[in-house]
């Protein structure tokens, strides 16, 4: 991630989710996630509010958390949750090169 700011529209996109869905887990989880807003009233993410929605997405999508659970998880310990996103994003990325080169072959 190089950039300052991403829009919803390219949070989602990272996140492979709904621009909707990123909105609703913006509000539901405010302590973690904190936008910052144009004149216009849209929402734009840094790096650390991607990382946050990122974990959010582990607990709830990965390991079927509630929000209420997953609120419960982020406020207890946030660096095995950290640790293990940074892990399966590190497993993708090693699997799409392994794919990228079985596809060269």
């Amino acid at each position: 991630m190089e950039k300052l700011y991403y829009s919803i529209s390219e949070t989602a996109q990272i996140l492979g989710e709904s621009v909707s869905l990123v909105r609703f887990w913006s509000n539901s989880f405010p302590k973690q996630v904190k936008p910052k807003r144009t004149a216009k009233g849209n929402r734009l993410y840094t790096a650390e509010d991607i990382d946050a929605l990122k974990q959010i997405h582990f607990l709830v999508k990965d390991k079927g958390l509630t929000l209420e659970g997953a609120a419960k998880q982020l406020a207890a310990e946030k660096s095995p949750v950290s640790n293990s996103v940074k892990a399966i994003e590190s497993l993708k990325e090693i699997k799409a090169q392994l794919l990228e080169i079985k596809n060269s072959l």
